[in-house]
């Protein structure tokens, strides 16, 4: 149900975005790459999970886990870098809205969403061959729904203590750094709504602004808890479900966050059934 959900929220945003003209703004532009992200993010684990689950047979190809594992960290990295962009945005819009056209020309919009692709593809192989160095042995048994980094470390015939401290480094710097940026952006933007004296615009700040935090806390809050903290006993389910928070219901809720409470969008869906 969660990943129909996701199928069918995010492909909307997308082709929503494309078809109304008033849609087709830097916010949306990255607002429909972020849908495309989500769309990815999921079906690079999400179908294998159900097959899983529907048959006798819960197996994976040594193969087909790495290629899991490089699209998940691909995807997930690209996602931390993407919604520190979405968040500049708001920031020139709300801070500096008559040099908005100007600071978020559609040109510097498509290198900003290539960056952020090419760096978290970069990352992940990055990632990637530090596991694929990682003699495996034992019984091979992945205790996870799918390929992920600590589950795979566990597996070593080494000691991955090394491994381990590389990985919460990479990844302190791929979250934190973002975070603080959001964090930033956001800080700038609280100053401008105090200063703010129609009612009007204090709503339309809320209304995008506060969408794009909520998002920022499902995503950040759950990788968090993830990646950011040394293994324990108890790590392993604590993991497989916030892994299954982030990858499962995150996705899916999005479409609903950016969109129940979106007069743009409400406003272009009548235009198009208008339309037709």
């Amino acid at each position: 149900m969660f990943y129909l959900m996701t199928l069918t929220g995010n492909t909307f945003i997308i082709i929503l975005s494309y078809l109304d003209s008033h849609l087709h703004t830097p916010m949306y532009f990255f607002l429909s790459n972020l849908s495309f992200l989500d769309l990815c993010y999921t079906t690079s684990s999400i179908p294998q999970l159900l097959v899983n689950l529907w048959g006798p047979e819960k197996t994976i190809s040594y193969a087909g886990c790495m290629v899991q594992l490089y699209f998940v960290l691909a995807l997930g990295t690209t996602e931390c870098i993407l919604l520190v962009v979405m968040s500049y945005d708001r920031y020139v819009a709300v801070c500096k809205p008559l040099h908005y056209t100007v600071l978020m020309h559609p040109r510097l919009c498509h290198l900003l969403a290539v960056a952020s692709w090419a760096c978290g593809f970069t990352n992940s192989a990055v990632h990637s061959l530090f596991i694929l160095w990682v003699p495996l042995c034992g019984h091979l048994q992945v205790n996870h729904f799918f390929c992920e980094v600590p589950a795979l470390l566990q597996l070593s015939c080494f000691d991955t203590h090394a491994n381990e401290l590389t990985i919460m480094i990479t990844t302190s710097i791929v979250v934190l750094i973002p975070l603080v940026l959001i964090l930033t952006s956001y800080g700038a933007i609280a100053r401008a709504v105090l200063r703010m004296q129609s009612t009007t615009g204090l709503q339309k700040v809320f209304g995008t602004c506060g969408a794009h935090l909520m998002v920022v806390s499902l995503f950040y809050i759950p990788v968090m808890c993830m990646y950011l903290q040394p293994p324990t006993e108890n790590s392993q389910d604590r993991g497989k479900f916030i892994a299954l928070f982030y990858t499962v219901v995150t996705p899916s809720l999005n479409p609903l966050i950016y969109t129940l409470r979106n007069k743009d969008v409400r406003g272009a869906v009548k235009r198009l059934m208008g339309r037709e």
